[in-house]
């Protein structure tokens, strides 16, 4: 099929990629320029592992073209994926402004019998205001739900291998279009009307970030009466009802979906009414769980922070990515270095200003206080930790995430620190 996506970000440049890997025509709109120029020469600029070659065979079989004009974008498209930002506002509600403008402009650009397929998180309502505003507008273009769910480090096979398409049409032959897309993948397809295609996302990440927030939780109980938490979430990870998944307990959630849409589902809750306290609950336990671990870190380094400098292992909000948004490492770096803390990190793919990086994990023990796991990168696992021990001033490790061995961090001389974790 010829499919025009319009934003080329993480979400548009992933699917993109992936439809013209199964052999559609795919032109992509981006409104920046530079960002244009940059894919059109063959650097994709985020870090998805698999995505550059993916893009670069779609492009040498002419499948993939990059435009700075939408409309341009939109020429001879059957379907028109909306792959845009929809922030959240002052008051936590998405901002729909780039999918409303896009609209706007393309509606009377885009062939009578198009399909607007809305890619981007949105409340649930928002394709029925579409609707109508496509009409309003005097198109006859039809708009549907069609709502992703890639897992940053591993969207390439979320693409290829889903768990669910999720399809929110109004009328079936539109569903059929896009379910239709993906006939080679052995794919399950929900179809269902738009507003719940909408509810389907943001109760899918509500429901991950709460589940996370009770892992995070349960550590700090084992913690306080002493048993494992590993062996806990072990053992409960066996009952096939709770299954293994999200289940590892770490600093808080982060990245760009699952902060804004929790706040997101609350707002859509209050809009209809409803009072959704126990998301506000989990919203509340996830800074809770940030503010503990600069506590840890804080009691690690000697009581204080003042004059200390932490190495901090990782800045993006989980390994596979580069993305730093809303990352509970940078945080939690914050309120380390409001308490006057010197933080020192360092990371495979991502990169920040907020502290100071350096090229080494051992680098960034030099001469620390504390040495504090933020991000589950595997390359630390493989770190000499006789070496770190050598480098750091002091001597506590504050493994925030569970990923390193305490029977090694303790044998290189070290005191480790865990969640949820006996103390020896």
């Amino acid at each position: 099929m010829q499919v025009a996506i319009i934003g080329a970000g993480y979400v548009g440049l992933v699917t993109g990629g992936g439809l013209a890997s199964l052999g559609h025509r795919v032109r992509l709109g981006e409104a920046d320029p530079d960002r244009v120029a940059r894919l059109e020469s063959g650097d994709v600029p985020i870090f998805e592992k698999g995505l550059p070659d993916l893009l670069s065979r779609g492009s040498e079989r002419e499948l993939i073209s990059y435009h700075t004009s939408n409309i341009e974008a939109v020429v001879g498209a059957e379907l028109v994926f909306l792959c845009l930002p929809t922030p959240a506002g002052d008051d936590g509600r998405a901002d729909l402004g780039l999918i409303n403008a896009v609209v706007d402009e393309l509606a009377n650009e885009v062939a009578d019998d198009a399909i607007f397929v809305i890619k981007s998180t949105v409340p649930p309502g928002t394709v029925a205001g579409l609707r109508k505003r496509l009409a309003d507008l005097g198109s006859s273009a039809r708009v549907v739900s069609h709502p992703e769910f890639l897992r940053e480090g591993k969207a390439l096979d979320d693409f290829m291998k889903p768990d669910r398409i999720v399809v929110g049409a109004y009328d079936d032959e539109d569903a059929e279009a896009i379910a239709g897309l993906y006939e080679s993948l052995d794919a399950n397809v929900v179809r269902t009307d738009p507003t719940s295609a909408e509810m389907i996302k943001y109760a899918s990440n509500s429901y991950l970030a709460a589940r996370l927030t009770f892992v995070n939780t349960l550590a700090n109980v084992c913690e306080a009466v002493g048993a494992d938490v590993m062996d806990v979430i072990s053992g409960m990870g066996m009952d096939h009802r709770i299954g293994p998944h999200f289940l590892q307990p770490g600093p808080g959630y982060g990245g760009s979906c699952f902060p804004k849409d929790t706040a997101a589902l609350i707002g859509v809750a209050e809009d209809a009414g409803y009072d959704f306290e126990l998301l506000r609950a989990v919203i509340e336990a996830d800074r809770e769980q940030r503010r503990r671990i600069a506590e840890k870190v804080r009691q690690a380094a000697g009581g204080g922070l003042r004059g200390r400098r932490v190495a901090m292992w990782g800045v993006t909000f989980k390994a596979g990515t580069d993305d730093v948004r809303e990352s509970p490492a940078l945080r939690i770096a914050e309120l380390l270095e409001e308490d006057g803390a010197d933080v020192v990190a360092y990371d495979p793919e991502g990169t920040t200003d907020q502290v100071t990086m350096v090229a080494g994990p051992v680098e960034a023990t030099r001469d620390a206080d504390v040495l504090f796991v933020a991000t589950e990168w595997p390359e630390f696992l493989t770190v000499d930790m006789t070496e770190v021990a050598e480098a750091m001033k002091g001597y506590r490790v504050v493994d925030s995430r569970n990923l390193l061995d305490p029977t090694a961090v303790r044998a290189a001389g070290l005191d480790y620190w865990g969640l949820g974790r006996p103390s020896a």
